[in-house]
Order: C-alpha cells, then structure tokens, then sequence
C-alpha cells in the first residue's frame, strides 16, 4: 500500500483575524501551533513513517511542517519547497476582513470570491508592493507565471503542474508522502483524485492541521480517502471554515 497525506497549515494570525490571506506570509497562531504539534501526535500514534516531504513557501505552512516532523522525530527526511503549492492569491482582497467585505459586498459576492471555480477578486496592479514581484523568495519564478489575483480553477491550473510532474511520481519509490499546502492548493489535489467536478469542489471545506490520508494499491490507484481524528470535532471544523465569508 502506497499512501499520500494532505494536511492545510494550522491556524494562522490571519485565520483567527478571518482576513483573507492568499499569498500574505502570515505565521501560526499558538493554537495553530499546538494543531500542528497534535497533528504529528495522531500521525505517531496511527504509525506514519515518511518518506519525504512537501510544503509551500509560505511559512504558516512551512512551520507547520516543521513542528510535525519534530513530533515525529523525523526532521531528517527530505522536504522540497515550491510557491507552485502556495494558497490561492486573493489579489486587492488580502488583508481585508472577511465579514466586513460580505457586509459591504454580500455574502453571495464574498462566496464567490472564496469559493467559485472560476471567478478572481480584483488584481494586485503592477506597483502595489504586495505584488509577489517585489518578493525576492519568488525571484527564479518568470514574472509571467506569477498571479496577482486568481480563481480556484488558477491555482488548481498553477498546482498540477508540480502535483503531476514531481509529487505523485515519487510514489513508484517512495511508500508515504507529506504534503502541507494550503486550503485552495490542496482542493486542487483533491478535486484530481476523486474526479471531482467543478460545481462539487467548491463545497469542499478542509479544516486546519486534520490530516487527509489517501491510499493506492501498488498499480497507484486510489483505494480510499479519510480524514485522521474525531469526526465530530472534524465536521465543526469544516462548518467554521464555511462560515468565515459570511456576515454573521
């Protein structure tokens, strides 16, 4: 049995203000700091042992990552970087309060904005200082394929490039893979193994630092797909995070 787990970052500074955040490089929260720490707990206890490791350049990710592999005792497996695994950026919305913007668009607008398959906010112009052009852990990207704004199905189009060509390959030599993104990055991956349809992935909530395993048989087709954890606690996750774009 081949297996890969997908784990969204912890809960950040942004999560708990509910701004959006996209491409922000916000950090954890303490409580997203003891979800990830409780994530490599449950990982431990249920006998995951990783091969190698993926993760974003954002650090509400990374350092999810990082406090994972300690508690796991596994901080010397490979871990490879891409931006190609960053959040979906949010453009002229980043750093704007969720409700506040559903009171002032609607809550129809703001979903959306959040959730729609299609449909990007507003770009970034090209002198705004939050354009990832200016950032220089982006600087070996060609300035054409960096966003300033984007739709699930941008980042969907940005992530399976490196989901096709480098994650999923590695399962011929490798038995169990780590990858921690982000909520719209790791939609991406699901909506390719579970054939998920446009109109469907965008009802598709994941909660923070709740580890979503995926296991293959040795030809790498999907056998089953579940989340680690208590299903109670995981279903009030889900709910929280598809309240966070409403007004109340």
């Amino acid at each position: 049995m081949k297996r890969i787990v997908l784990l969204r970052h912890g809960e950040s500074l942004w999560n708990r203000e509910n701004r959006f955040t996209g491409w922000t490089d916000v950090d954890l929260t303490d409580e997203g700091v003891r979800e990830a720490e409780a994530a490599g707990e449950l990982l431990h206890k249920e006998g995951f042992v990783f091969d190698k490791a993926y993760t974003s350049y954002l650090k509400r990710a990374v350092h999810t990552l990082d406090h994972v592999l300690r508690v796991l005792d596994a901080d010397w497996i490979p871990v490879e970087k891409s931006w190609r695994l960053n959040e979906k950026h949010y453009g002229a919305l980043q750093g704007l309060d969720k409700r506040e913007t559903a009171r002032r668009y609607g809550d129809e607008q703001v979903k959306r904005w959040r959730r729609s398959y299609n449909v990007a906010p507003e770009p970034l112009s090209d002198f705004d200082n939050r354009n990832p052009r200016f950032d220089k852990r982006y600087a070996g990207v060609p300035e054409s394929l960096l966003p300033v704004t984007e739709s699930l199905r941008d980042t969907v189009a940005r992530a399976m490039p490196y989901w096709d060509c480098v994650i999923f390959p590695e399962l011929v030599r490798c038995d169990t893979l780590l990858v921690v993104a982000h909520g719209n990055s790791l939609r991406g991956i699901v909506k390719r193994l579970k054939n998920i349809s446009d109109d469907e992935i965008v009802e598709l909530n994941l909660p923070t630092a709740v580890p979503y395993v995926f296991e293959f048989d040795r030809r790498l087709d999907l056998v089953r797909d579940y989340f680690l954890g208590d299903a109670d606690r995981i279903a009030r996750s889900m709910a929280a995070v598809a309240a966070q774009g409403k007004t109340e």
